[in-house]
């Protein structure tokens, strides 16, 4: 049963990070934008995402639970170590969900509506920044395990591993990746007034991503990375940055005349080469700390509890992805192939 969660563990980060990503990127797409231009997004945003929002977000509930029931290790280092970040990440979708609702639903509109635009702005900008901080604190080799045998003060154990510049970067590359996301979805979304708009965006988002990433490594690279390291002298990694560079024209391409599956569907498989090239060269070691790695598969629940997790994943996915497709396919977010 261990590799049905470990497959659950990934399939849910990768849902997380598509719709969830696409779901912040659409705040990062009104945040920049022109006062014409966040009109059309927000008519957009309500009338697409509207519905399916909360269902967004049940990932990376599912991604914490496996993590807590099924690798106690992992969970322990990450929620005391980043639990600043974390907290803040939660807080971040706390609030913009609230803002997202009452800037919608309010009966009155007055001063109030600014602070709901504000708060759904900012943020739907620094909770993804927050969660690509997350993971670059898992990997930067800034963790210091904490015991009883060494001292350490707040800065060292609490602040380091994730506030530095390397987490930095790929709290931003996250960011961005959010919002080319968001825009290739939305231009199968799109009328005709709001159709180059996000055509647009979604080119200068795939350039920013493009270049945020090319930053991150050779930073990386400079500063001695492990991480980034492994990924340079990885074979199949390199192979997989390359497929995905080659992928880029065909992206543009769909994008530039509105194929809105077959945009969707390069998007997703540029989301899955960089997720894979991120974890492949680590696996199972995925937390990098100044004391070495940590494998994921050491000290890892009981067998009886794996068996449990494994068997509840497999009925409650029999449930949930057939109810998903349904709610998506529901309010026409799931469409045959069609010009735009």
């Amino acid at each position: 049963m261990i590799s049905v969660v470990l497959f659950f563990l990934f399939f849910s980060l990768l849902l997380y990070v598509l719709l969830g990503g696409a779901d912040f990127g659409a705040g990062i797409l009104e945040l920049f934008s022109s006062e014409d231009n966040q009109k059309i997004t927000k008519k957009t945003i309500y009338r697409v995402m509207g519905p399916v929002w909360e269902a967004n977000h049940i990932w990376i509930i599912i991604l914490i639970v496996i993590l807590w029931i099924a690798f106690p290790l992992y969970y322990k280092v990450m929620v005391t170590s980043l639990h600043i970040p974390i907290t803040l990440m939660l807080l971040g979708i706390t609030l913009r969900g609230v803002a997202f609702v009452f800037r919608h639903y309010d009966a009155y509109v007055d001063e109030s509506q600014h602070v709901y635009n504000w708060l759904f702005h900012v943020s739907s900008l620094i909770t993804p920044v927050f969660l690509g901080m997350i993971f670059g604190g898992m990997v930067s080799g800034k963790i210091i395990l904490i015991t009883k045998d060494i001292p350490l003060d707040f800065v060292e154990a609490y602040i380091n591993p994730w506030f530095n510049v390397f987490s930095f970067l790929i709290g931003l590359f996250f960011a961005s990746l959010c919002t080319f996301l968001s825009a290739v979805l939305l231009i199968g979304e799109a009328d005709e007034e709001g159709y180059p708009v996000y055509v647009r965006k979604a080119k200068i988002a795939t350039i920013v991503v493009v270049i945020l990433g090319l930053i991150t490594i050779i930073y990386g690279y400079v500063t001695d990375s492990t991480f980034v390291k492994s990924i340079i002298h990885n074979n199949i990694s390199i192979g997989l940055i390359l497929v995905s560079a080659a992928f880029l024209y065909p992206l543009w391409y769909s994008v530039k005349k509105g194929i809105r599956i077959a945009s969707r569907v390069f998007a997703g498989i540029q989301v899955l080469l960089i997720i894979t090239v991120a974890l492949y060269p680590h696996h199972p070691n995925f937390l990098i700390t100044k004391n070495g790695t940590i494998n994921l598969l050491d000290k890892i629940a009981p067998n009886a509890v794996i068996d449990v997790l494994g068997a509840s994943l497999l009925v409650g996915g029999l449930l949930i992805v057939p109810g998903l497709f349904h709610l998506l396919k529901s309010f026409k977010m799931i469409k045959i192939l069609e010009r735009k």
